[in-house]
């Protein structure tokens, strides 16, 4: 992918420009993990508009991640969450395993009220929706940054509620339903049955047996109270068409916002 470094400008400019130089050498270095280019691109073009922030590498995947990573030095990841093969939750466990000095904010088309909880538990300092304005992107990055955890304020109230409702007095209160009710890994074995792979394509992609692949399932099956493995793979498929016609419709969005973000870095 494209490095982006040699942005600063030389001491010889103007007062103004040594001010942007000034800006520029305490900038917070970013890698942008985005499959998408023009969204990447948009992405891009928008931080480094930013005096504290500069965008030092750009990757499409995890395997490019890593490697921009290593040769880049960033301090901040923004990545976009996705599941299947090439999992950015498993991505963001091992990363902060490594890295834990590393800061990671995940931006993501799935609902909040699901993967924000999940994202946080793999390590990931913030989340964020990918339709969210760009003053809030900005936010999240800045409170990321300065040491702080965020979400948005629904996924605060909700996390807040969730921690009055396990006091004591409380435990009687109905456990989660439905999706939430899986693990990180039954959720991704989950969307890739409505992918429409099988089990040993599973396995192979996620490098299990294919014994734990069908042992996965018969769990998710217990936890959705579906009866049948027919059923399964029509609940999975329908959640996978809503998760493909939310992104599309987010893509959609996200163009609107990036032709917005190309014009305000150009103020």
């Amino acid at each position: 992918m494209r490095s982006l470094e040699g942005l600063q400008l030389t001491s010889e400019d103007s007062t103004q420009n040594d001010m942007s130089v000034s800006g520029r050498s305490v900038a917070t270095r970013i890698l942008v993990l985005e499959e998408h280019p023009l969204l990447r691109d948009g992405m891009t073009d928008f931080l480094n508009a930013q005096l504290d922030m500069m965008v030092c590498s750009e990757a499409d995947n995890i395997r490019d991640a890593r490697n921009e990573i290593a040769k880049s030095k960033p301090q901040l990841l923004v990545t976009a969450l996705r599941l299947g093969t090439g999992d950015s939750l498993e991505f963001v466990k091992a990363l902060k395993a490594e890295k834990p000095g590393l800061l990671i904010l995940v931006y993501s088309a799935f609902e909040e009220a699901i993967f924000a909880e999940r994202a946080l538990r793999a390590g990931a300092d913030g989340y964020v929706m990918k339709t969210a304005p760009k003053e809030e992107f900005l936010a999240a990055i800045r409170d990321v940054i300065n040491g702080n955890i965020y979400v948005s304020r629904d996924v605060a109230m909700r996390a807040f509620k969730k921690s009055l409702e396990s006091r004591p007095e409380q435990r009687a209160a109905p456990s989660a339903i439905g999706i939430e009710k899986l693990s990180d890994r039954e959720i991704h074995i989950f969307n890739l049955l409505g992918s429409g792979l099988g089990n040993t394509q599973i396995a192979r992609s996620l490098s299990l047996s294919v014994k734990t692949i069908e042992s996965h399932r018969e769990n998710i099956k217990r936890k959705l109270d579906i009866s049948c493995s027919r059923d399964l793979i029509v609940s999975s498929s329908f959640i996978s068409r809503l998760s493909v016609a939310f992104r599309f419709a987010c893509l959609l969005s996200s163009f609107q916002s990036i032709l917005f973000w190309k014009l305000a870095s150009r103020q």
